[in-house]
């Protein structure tokens, strides 16, 4: 599970695998839980399962039919 953005500096604070793949993938501050089975294999397929689901703000405007601030 994924706790969540940190403060900018934090890091990411996480398993060597999950750390590896979010490094890969450009994420520079996060916080991370594991509930469960905390296997390389399941934490990473839990990872990049979290990372393809993620929205684009373009995305999210359009699914709420809303215009997003900021």
């Amino acid at each position: 599970m994924v706790r969540g953005p940190t403060p900018p500096g934090t890091g990411v604070i996480a398993g060597a695998s999950v750390r590896a793949v979010l490094e890969l993938a450009g994420v520079h501050d996060l916080l991370t839980k594991s509930y469960g089975s905390n296997s390389p294999k399941n934490t990473v397929r839990a990872t990049l399962r979290g990372l393809t689901s993620l929205l684009t703000r373009d995305d999210t405007e359009r699914l709420r039919g809303v215009k997003l601030a900021g």
